[in-house]
């Protein structure tokens, strides 16, 4: 009874969350009561504590009687979802690692969403603009709201909440541009604006309402609108439009019939068809790595397939090398192709994410003729001609990017590309990923090459100061290193710098940097931001316990904020190396200077006000400190907590004395009021 009752059920969270049977909407019963059916649900089965659910539900002041409260919530829950069970609920399941809802895949609106939108891309690949067109339109048609509704003041939900906007705007964004395809420009305008208003500073929207009323023969409001977007931009973030939105510009006033664009075309800026120019600063620390992928190229001139995996974070330097790599391969007589799973690295914009199994076939065919004998061949089949041509270097760039249908095509050649002179290098971030999982174990269990590029040392900061002329110190080349941080990207933008401005006290943030944070932070939600501000006052390591106290929150609620921010590249987690479990966040040098700037001086004061009444309520601040955010918050600090923290003893002796405080703040009187 239980299983067929489950297969009736349909849960959606693509707006407030309901639960279906059939037609009819069961009554889920109070706030407090639904909220808790979101967190199951988003666990996708997997099973949360009592603790982790009564800390998350009344994010850290939790009433009398809470334990009882949630028990009783799930009795009605299980009453609701399986009112037919005999003996223990087989939906909402309760075992020692906490309570679990047992939900099937095709029974939530996620899983659904997702998947139309998986199956619009493949038809886009196809060229099957009409049926990507219905996937797109049954897939956003599940949204009814905001998504996880009521939940989306809580901090865990905040995860899945950025994932599932992101996912819904890719949607928009792809949708729009096979409308503009298929001569629906009417709609696609529409479509188009909405994104410019909900999400006001991702550039793709705004490009694609170019597009679109290009289209529909508005060439005037085209032009206005990049005159909008560039003006909000500049208010905003300080930032110039795109290379890319300036083509599409220029493209306008010149009324160039191509401008709309072709959804199948989306193909990486970094193909090597143009030729990869050349490379201004000398590749350092990179002999270890760079004689692996050598050795790679040489076995596979042998006929002998091989697979490489190049894994490290961004800014470390995986282009370059397989730049480098490229260039190699290029003097030794393979052909060469490359693409990326990554949308933000194409030269048609504005168009949603497609298949980069249609960018591969694409750059290895030598021709645009059809299949033999005019009919559509599987994609395997055509790879495994292709690739048998003559010796090839294909580079994946950005494998985490790409959509699972690709995996699965990589994973089928790996049993299939055998004895052929072809090398395969895939480079992603993270190889614990979840989503390529299965794909890297694929390639472990074939003898795949593993590459990780780690951060620079010291002494290849000072080889590459060298190799530029330049005459350093060996105290000059840890201050830049402790400034970048090993990071060769980074590196190399305050290389772009002037001596005096790269380090100490004159030192710059280069402009490139500062625009690509400021967009991070950009992306994140308010209450995010809010947290790194304070932080940022503070310092670059994070004081959990005093942001928590300063923001009212409790260490559960901010600790998925401040993880958030780690997704996003903004903070830091440093692992300790004894235990990896454990550690601590911390801000880049620059990072830090970055979010301060963001900051009105009076904010900033207010936010030192606020760490010092922090402290001066903790009672066990180091008076340095204390003395530090007194002496910046200024006319911000009142006067009684000026005077609270002059009266506080530590060990016998005052924090903050009054004539310290009068230096600290002028205007301090004897009665504690301040002269502003």
């Amino acid at each position: 009874m239980n299983a067929s009752q489950d297969q009736l059920l349909r849960y959606g969270v693509l707006g407030p969350v309901e639960v279906l049977r059939g037609d009819t909407t069961l009554e889920l019963g109070p706030r407090q009561r639904r909220v808790l059916l979101t967190r199951l649900l988003i666990e996708d089965g997997r099973p949360v504590s009592l603790g982790e659910i009564c800390r998350d539900l009344w994010q850290g002041s939790q009433p009398p009687g809470v334990v009882s409260s949630v028990r009783a919530h799930i009795s009605r829950l299980r009453s609701v979802l399986d009112p037919m069970r005999q003996g223990r609920s087989q939906i909402l399941t309760n075992g020692p690692a906490g309570y679990a809802l047992k939900v099937p895949r095709e029974a939530r609106d996620t899983v659904l969403f997702d998947e139309s939108v998986t199956r619009a891309r493949e038809a886009v690949s196809r060229g099957q603009l009409e049926v990507a067109r219905e996937e797109l339109d049954a897939g956003l048609s599940l949204w009814r709201g905001e998504a996880l509704g009521e939940a989306t003041e809580h901090a865990f939900a905040a995860r899945e909440v950025t994932r599932l906007n992101h996912a819904q705007q890719d949607a928009k964004e792809l949708q729009a541009a096979i409308l503009i395809k298929l001569g629906d420009v009417s709609r696609a305008i529409s479509i188009a604006e909405s994104l410019t208003v909900s999400v006001p500073l991702r550039e793709d929207a705004w490009a694609l309402l170019m597009r679109a009323l290009y289209g529909a023969g508005r060439s005037v409001e085209a032009l206005q609108q990049y005159e909008s977007f560039r003006a909000m931009l500049a208010r905003e973030l300080g930032l110039d439009p795109s290379p890319g939105l300036r083509d599409l510009h220029t493209a306008i006033l010149r009324h160039d019939t191509a401008v709309l664009g072709d959804p199948r075309m989306v193909r990486s800026t970094t193909l090597l068809s143009t030729g990869l120019g050349s490379i201004a600063e000398p590749l350092v620390g990179r002999a270890e790595e760079t004689a692996h992928l050598a050795a790679t190229l040489q076995a596979a001139a042998t006929a002998r397939t091989q697979w490489a995996v190049l894994t490290g974070e961004r800014g470390t330097g995986k282009t370059r090398l397989l730049d480098e790599m490229a260039v190699q391969a290029e003097a030794a007589g393979f052909a060469v192709t490359r693409i990326s799973g990554n949308p933000a690295l194409t030269d048609v914009h504005s168009i949603g994410q497609v298949c980069p199994i249609t960018q591969l076939l694409d750059d290895l065919r030598q021709s645009d003729t059809p299949s033999q004998d005019g009919v559509d061949e599987e994609p395997l089949t055509v790879l495994l001609r292709e690739l048998g041509q003559e010796p090839t270097l294909c580079v994946i760039d950005d494998l985490d990017w790409t959509p699972p249908e690709f995996h699965t095509l990589l994973r089928q050649l790996t049993v299939s590309l055998r004895d052929v002179p072809v090398a395969v290098v895939c480079a992603l971030q993270n190889a614990d990923d979840s989503v390529t999982g299965g794909l890297l174990a694929d390639l472990a269990r074939h003898g795949a090459t593993w590459i990780h590029l780690e951060p620079l040392v010291v002494a290849d900061v000072a080889e590459l100061l060298t190799a530029r002329g330049e005459d350093a110190t060996a105290e000059d080349a840890a201050l830049l290193h402790r400034r970048c941080e090993g990071n060769p990207f980074i590196l190399g933008e305050l290389l772009k710098l002037p001596p005096g401005r790269r380090t100490g006290p004159a030192a710059r943030v280069p402009v490139s940097i500062n625009r690509i944070v400021q967009a991070r932070l950009a992306e994140l939600p308010t209450e995010v931001r809010a947290v790194l501000a304070s932080a940022a006052a503070d310092g670059e390591s994070l004081d959990i316990d005093l942001l928590a106290g300063v923001h009212s929150m409790s260490r559960e609620r901010l600790l998925p904020l401040l993880d958030v921010a780690v997704t996003a590249r903004v903070l830091t987690w440093d692992a300790d190396a004894d235990e990896p479990t454990t550690g601590s966040y911390r801000f880049l040098e620059m990072y830090r200077e970055i979010v301060l700037s963001t900051l009105t001086p009076s904010s900033r004061q207010l936010l030192h006000a606020a760490l010092a009444r922090e402290l001066t309520r903790r009672g066990n601040a180091e008076p340095a400190w204390l003395a530090r955010h007194l002496r910046a918050a200024g006319p911000m600090a009142s006067a009684a907590e000026l005077a609270a923290a002059s009266r506080h003893q530590d060990a016998g002796s005052a924090l903050v004395s009054i004539p310290t405080a009068r230096r600290l703040i002028p205007g301090l009187r004897e009665n504690g009021s301040v002269d502003l």
